[in-house]
């Protein structure tokens, strides 16, 4: 995707598009695991706003674009938040009760046994500091760092919330609980992308700060 990104830079409405595809869903599944629908879909329409705006400015590969979006669009969602009055969770480093992992602890075991999307819904079940670092590091595939960055926290403190989480995760996947309760979420996010000027979701107004 990196190719993509800097054709896209250089205005290539194509490029553009095909990036919009491969980021939108999971960036759209993040945000849902900070803002309730139907917001999510509002906010991550402003964050990509943000985006196209700032795209020429972005350096880096893909990976780095995976952060970069990912950190613009937490800011919208906790700006979305302060607003009605809700205060941002902070990560806890408590790394020293994080054990070896067992059988059935490992994201690969956890996520491999449910799709995307369905991982998303079952991420709406646990606590949002959890199931934003499940997302960043097991879904988007950022490591540690990166994760971190896009949190405001710290490396440590990301691997423990994604640790605590993954077991939640597999516990609801052992229980059958990915087959119960996901009709509020669509099978998967919307992955048209409109014109460059509002690369949004269709039916998605972009709501101004």
């Amino acid at each position: 995707m990196t190719a993509a990104v800097l054709a896209a830079q250089g205005g290539d409405e194509r490029a553009f598009v095909h990036v919009f595809r491969e980021v939108h869903p999971r960036l759209l599944g993040y945000v849902r695991t900070i803002v309730a629908e139907p917001d999510a879909e509002d906010v991550t329409a402003e964050a990509w706003l943000h985006i196209t705006r700032d795209l020429e400015r972005f350096r880096g590969d893909a990976d780095r674009f995976r952060g970069w979006t990912n950190r613009i669009a937490r800011n919208r969602a906790l700006d979305h938040l302060r607003a009605r009055g809700r205060r941002p969770v902070e990560l806890v480093d408590d790394t020293s009760l994080i054990e070896r992992p067992g059988p059935g602890d490992t994201a690969e075991e956890a996520l491999a046994a449910v799709g995307t999307a369905r991982t998303f819904a079952l991420l709406g079940r646990l606590p949002r500091e959890q199931a934003e670092a499940v997302a960043l590091r097991s879904v988007m595939g950022l490591d540690a760092r990166r994760a971190a960055g896009v949190l405001g926290s710290r490396p440590g403190a990301v691997r423990t919330a994604t640790h605590r989480g993954l077991r939640r995760l597999a516990e609801l996947v052992g229980d059958g609980a990915e087959c119960r309760g996901l009709g509020t979420h669509r099978a998967d996010p919307e992955r048209r992308a409109p014109g460059r000027a509002v690369p949004v979701p269709v039916g998605a107004g972009a709501s101004g700060r």
